[in-house]
């Protein structure tokens, strides 16, 4: 029988833990003809979560768990229990039950009809409208400016082939926009559409920096768009400027007693082009940072805990296959 593997992050989520685990048995039970292995990944979570999910091993020899040392972040965390995953599929599943468990059957089946990439895509959700229109502007806009196609209101919950998992571990990338990744490697996608519900209990751990950080990631990491509307804003503008100090001249040579410069002009142009080089500066940082995350090549993770593998963790700057 074939093996799926279902990958589910946690951070503070021991409310939400029974239930999911409870809901994903009744899929299992739906699912007969395959094996399972329930990979549980804890970011250094300060509530009960890992002890909750370590009271349900004795009785589930499926479920595994990876402690990490600290809170190594919302992106490297899942990725790195993706690679560690040994199905035939691995399926993405967040732990705050806002992506529904039950579409699991649906994605194995259009995984079994020949996708090798399945993604839950949001159709809908119940989280505030302003909220809802600030994230499908964003998608709209990267979308545009990415060098792939990338897929709006994507989160990562998704049905992914082995084929897709070992072309990720050849990848390496140590801090990867794994939404962005997928779009790259250019596998058909089957789209499953859902409305993403409300959070029952807990607290959403995305705050602005988190939201930020993920939101600058996608763009940086997939388009080159922006470094070079810097430098194209550069040269127009310097045009520009080059133009309005001509006519300050012609216009002061012609008009000698009549024509009086003034302050305003001057305080507005260099707040103007002070404020735009302090944009596109940041820009620039932005790209630079991403590039100093790549040459440090830290681990994903470090792991302080792994219960109910075979083996040691997977390097997977070190494997190649694909």
């Amino acid at each position: 029988m074939k093996l799926i593997s279902i990958v589910t992050p946690c951070f503070n989520e021991a409310d939400n833990v029974d239930e999911l685990y409870a809901r994903l048995l009744r899929v299992r039970a739906q699912l007969p003809h395959y094996r399972f292995e329930h990979i549980f990944i804890d970011n250094a979570s300060t509530d009960d979560t890992v002890l909750r999910v370590k009271q349900l091993m004795p009785a589930d020899s499926a479920v595994r768990l990876i402690v990490n040392a600290r809170n190594f972040g919302h992106i490297r965390s899942p990725y790195h229990a993706l690679l560690q995953a040994t199905g035939d599929a691995v399926v993405l599943l967040a732990s705050d039950l806002q992506d529904p468990p039950e579409l699991i059957i649906d994605m194995v089946r259009a995984w079994e009809s020949g996708y090798r990439v399945v993604a839950g895509v949001k159709e809908q959700s119940r989280e505030s409208r302003s909220m809802w229109f600030v994230r499908s502007a964003y998608y709209r806009l990267a979308r545009k400016m990415a060098d792939v196609v990338l897929i709006e209101h994507f989160t990562g919950f998704g049905l992914y082939d082995r084929a897709v998992i070992n072309v990720l571990k050849s990848i390496g990338d140590p801090y990867p926009y794994f939404r962005g990744l997928i779009a790259e490697i250019g596998f058909d996608v089957k789209r499953i559409l859902y409305t993403q519900p409300t959070r029952k209990r807990g607290i959403t751990k995305n705050n602005f920096y988190t939201l930020y950080d993920m939101a600058m990631l996608g763009i940086t990491s997939h388009s080159k768009i922006p470094i070079r509307l810097a430098t194209m804003a550069g040269f127009a503008l310097s045009i520009v400027s080059f133009l309005i100090s001509l006519t300050y001249l012609i216009l002061k040579l012609v008009l000698w007693d009549r024509f009086q410069l003034g302050t305003a002009p001057l305080l507005i142009g260099m707040f103007f082009f002070g404020s735009v080089q302090i944009f596109f500066i940041g820009l620039i940082g932005e790209y630079i940072a991403a590039i100093h995350t790549q040459v440090l090549r830290r681990p994903l993770v470090v792991e302080s805990e792994r219960l109910n593998f075979d083996g040691p963790p997977q390097d997977i700057s070190k494997d190649t296959s694909v």
